[in-house]
């Protein structure tokens, strides 16, 4: 195994249930010690101390992110998933403590590693790799990814799982839960429980990378006729529930695509979009993460390179059905219609009340109105977003609760969000007109 002396942030990861559980509830303990301290502060100095003040300080940050940051799996994930910038439930105020897990994770020592393929691979594995360097070329929440190369030449890339992380999918899950709930940002009525346990879910899936390894293989077969994508070749031989293995692909991050001439920045927002309602119309098998890490580019080829296929989820059909008929009402201008379906997805509930109703409504004609015109649609311009945002923000503001969401709807609207803030960092104009004619017809 091939050693580099500049490791960044080599710290081995907490692996057993009492150890991980420990560290998250010293953490939780830390951040509530902090704000009582400081809530006490203010109040001896005769102000009224606010929760999101005391929650936001410089420490209660640093502490949070760099112990989810150490501890990765299901807490950094759900950190993560937090951060993204694509309309999701929470507050700016803590969505910004975990902003820095995007980049933050750290990574195991050697020795930890070796350990851990040692567990998963027959003895004398090793003497089979002419190459594997213990530098990962990438780290994320659940596992970091090395390069290698077998003695016949393959160059491989393999993503190795932190241990225990999928041990302690359910205390992780449950400790975030318990610090969410502290921290008093959670809108009042908010029901917190049912995402959690979809997430508890979700996660159990994506630490199996044996069911990852058949998604990236069954991608690779639907997009076999999709020149415009790259998908790694499996290699199950080498993979178990821990570690996938699969073909090095050349790429550069997706935002070195930024900087291309505005036609290929057309082009490569048009495929993305284009691949993600292929996804939800023709093949009913959706990669469910936009995070950017999971799109690369190959600027000599042009190619999209696809990876990380754990968030990988068959839709349901009843689902899939509600989004085409959606497309239809909107397209066609029908107001009724387009209310009747946004409760049938869940949007709003049998509750909610009539003008929040007529909010909502509002907010998917200014979608539908821009999605009428003929012309392409423009990612740069920023009054549609912005107009959303500022619609969203008087809705939550008049006390509007959404109800809970089912998981297919959730991860909908996550990916449809991430592909609109990919455009917009493309700078890209698409056609989005043509693509939704040729799945509703309208």
């Amino acid at each position: 195994m091939t050693d580099k002396q500049d490791m960044p942030r080599a710290l081995a990861v907490p692996s057993s249930r009492v150890s991980r559980f420990t560290r998250l509830g010293a953490m939780t303990a830390g951040v509530a010690g902090n704000m009582a301290v400081n809530g006490l502060n203010q109040l001896v100095k005769g102000q009224r101390p606010a929760m999101r003040d005391l929650l936001m300080t410089p420490q209660n940050i640093s502490r949070v992110t760099e112990k989810l940051a150490q501890m990765r799996g299901a807490a950094m994930k759900i950190g993560q998933l937090m951060s993204m910038d694509s309309g999701e439930f929470l507050p700016p105020e803590l969505a910004q403590i975990m902003a820095r897990l995007r980049d933050d994770a750290h990574v195991m020592p050697p020795a930890q590693l070796k350990k851990v393929l040692t567990a998963n691979w027959p003895d004398g594995w090793l003497g089979q790799f002419a190459q594997f360097d213990v530098r990962p070329i990438a780290a994320a929440s659940i596992g970091q990814v090395h390069r290698a190369r077998l003695k016949d030449g393959t160059e491989l890339a393999i993503k190795v799982q932190y241990p225990g992380v999928a041990q302690s999918i359910d205390s992780d899950v449950a400790n975030v839960g318990a610090l969410l709930r502290m921290s008093g940002l959670l809108p009042k009525g908010f029901e917190l429980a049912p995402y959690l346990e979809e997430a508890r879910k979700q996660l159990h899936l994506e630490t199996d990378y044996v069911h990852e390894g058949q998604n990236l293989a069954r991608f690779g077969r639907l997009l076999a006729d999709a020149p415009a994508f790259t998908v790694p070749t499996y290699f199950p031989e080498w993979s178990t529930r821990e570690i996938l293995a699969m073909s090095f692909v050349e790429g550069a991050p997706i935002e070195t695509a930024f900087t291309q001439p505005k036609p290929e920045r057309d082009r490569i927002a048009d495929a993305l979009i284009g691949l993600t309602l292929r996804e939800l119309f023709d093949d009913g098998l959706m990669q469910t993460d936009p995070n950017f890490a999971n799109y690369r580019y190959d600027p000599a080829t042009g190619q999209i390179v696809l990876l990380d296929f754990g968030a990988t989820r068959v839709l349901d059909a009843k689902v899939v059905d509600q989004y085409r008929r959606l497309l239809v009402a909107g397209l066609s201008d029908d107001t009724l219609e387009m209310g009747k379906i946004a409760e049938e997805i869940g949007f709003v509930a049998a509750d909610t009340a009539q003008r929040h109703r007529a909010a909502i409504r509002d907010m998917m004609d200014m979608a539908f109105a821009a999605l009428r015109q003929d012309d392409p649609f423009d990612f740069t311009d920023k009054a549609l977003p912005r107009a959303m945002q500022n619609a969203g923000m008087a809705l939550a503001e008049d006390g509007f609760i959404p109800p809970p969401l089912p998981i297919d709807v959730l991860l909908l609207q996550r990916k449809f969000g991430g592909m609109f803030l990919l455009a917009s960092q493309l700078g890209a104009q698409v056609d989005l007109r043509g693509y939704l004619q040729r799945y509703t017809g309208v």
